[in-house]
C-alpha cells in the first residue's frame, strides 16, 4: 500500500494514470508527449506506478502498450471506508429509529 501511496503523491503521475484511463493500450510515446518531461524522466515514472501495480504494460512488437489497473486503489478504497462505513450506517440507523420512536409517542 505505501507504494501506491508514493506513486499517487505526484501528480504528474496522476496525470498519466488519466491518460491510460482515457487511452488503455496507448504507447509510452503517446503518453510522453503529453509532457514537457524527457521520455527517459516519463519512463522513470511509469515504472514507479507499475511497481505500485497502478500501471501494466504489454510488449507487442517494438511497441509497448501500457493500462491503469484500478485494483490497488479499489484496496485502498475498501480497506479504509468498509469499515467505517458499516460502523456509521449502523449509528445512523439506530439514531433514525429513535427519532422515529420519539416522533410516534404522544407528548403530554
Amino acid at each position: 500500500m505505501d507504494a501506491v501511496f508514493h506513486a499517487l503523491a505526484h501528480e504528474g503521475r496522476r496525470r498519466m494514470l488519466d491518460i491510460l484511463m482515457a487511452r488503455p493500450g496507448c504507447s509510452v510515446n503517446d503518453v510522453a508527449a503529453q509532457f514537457e518531461i524527457s521520455r527517459i524522466a516519463v519512463l522513470k515514472h511509469l515504472r514507479v506506478l507499475e511497481d505500485a501495480g497502478l500501471v501494466i504494460s504489454r510488449k507487442t512488437g517494438r511497441v509497448r502498450e501500457l493500462f491503469h489497473n484500478a485494483v490497488p486503489i479499489q484496496m485502498i478504497h475498501d480497506r479504509w471506508t468498509s469499515d467505517y462505513s458499516a460502523l456509521w450506517a449502523q449509528r445512523l440507523t439506530r439514531l433514525k429509529y429513535r427519532l422515529e420512536h420519539e416522533a410516534e409517542e404522544p407528548t403530554t
